[in-house]
């Protein structure tokens, strides 16, 4: 979302370039002091893809970092909490009875992982994050925080479920916990993504702030919810994630 980009923006180092491709900017840069390229994803798996293979092949870049927001699916998920993907899996991929459920035709594989150390390193970042007191919202905006449902934040890492629909029914994620009962939360980018640096060799992690529950409740207070929170809580993961790498 444009809110989640603005706030890492906001850090970026003063000598940066912007450059334009594919209905995309690119921001290049440094933000914290390590060389970064920022962009605006889109919202879709196709929109994910693309984004992935323009960061790959025009930019060069050695590693990939997907931000933003998902429903919680898994008991104990709860709005505000983190989950950084050890794993992701399309729940619309469906080519039966050619291939198994969820599988991705000519891979044999239906979930693909995230990297191991990135998304440990992530995870890390998060934790310490998430143990600081006031760490979430605009300042001055605690008690709007705290009405949109954030309560003592936790951090969750394991399956992600992506898929070309906006999961917004009691009915559709009880379906998907059913189907998937693995699946800590479900969004619409993150497996496409996954797919794409798993064919170019490329490490990559996930990081979601859950919204909502992706339920019949999931549309209120949605955008509030990304301009007073979720933007906040990515761009303090991600700059103390860079500012912990190694030689700093």
């Amino acid at each position: 979302m444009a809110q989640e980009l603005a706030a890492l923006l906001a850090h970026l180092d003063g000598d940066f370039t912007v450059q334009a491709h594919a209905g995309r900017r690119f921001h290049v840069g440094r933000l914290h002091g390590e060389p970064v390229v920022l962009v605006l994803c889109g919202i879709g798996k196709v929109a994910a893809a693309t984004t992935a293979v323009l960061l790959a092949e025009r930019y060069g870049v050695q590693r990939l970092v997907f931000t933003g927001v998902a429903g919680g699916l898994a008991p104990g998920v709860r709005v505000g909490d983190v989950v950084v993907a050890g794993s992701l899996l399309q729940h619309d991929m469906d080519a039966s009875p050619l291939f198994p459920r969820w599988e991705v035709p000519l891979t044999g594989r239906s979930e693909f992982a995230a990297d191991a150390p990135l998304s440990e390193a992530l995870a890390a970042a998060a934790a310490q994050v998430l143990a600081e007191p006031g760490h979430y919202g605009a300042a001055g905006l605690s008690d709007e925080v705290h009405a949109l449902g954030v309560h003592e934040p936790a951090l969750h890492q394991g399956l992600i479920v992506s898929g070309d629909r906006f999961v917004s029914s009691a009915g559709e994620s009880v379906a998907l916990q059913a189907a998937l009962p693995a699946a800590l939360a479900v969004e619409m980018e993150g497996a496409a993504l996954a797919q794409v640096c798993h064919d170019l060799g490329l490490p990559f992690a996930v990081l979601r702030t859950i919204s909502d529950r992706a339920d019949d409740s999931a549309h209120v207070d949605f955008m509030r919810f990304i301009e007073v929170v979720a933007s906040h809580a990515s761009a303090a993961i991600v700059g103390r994630w860079l500012q912990s790498l190694p030689g700093r």
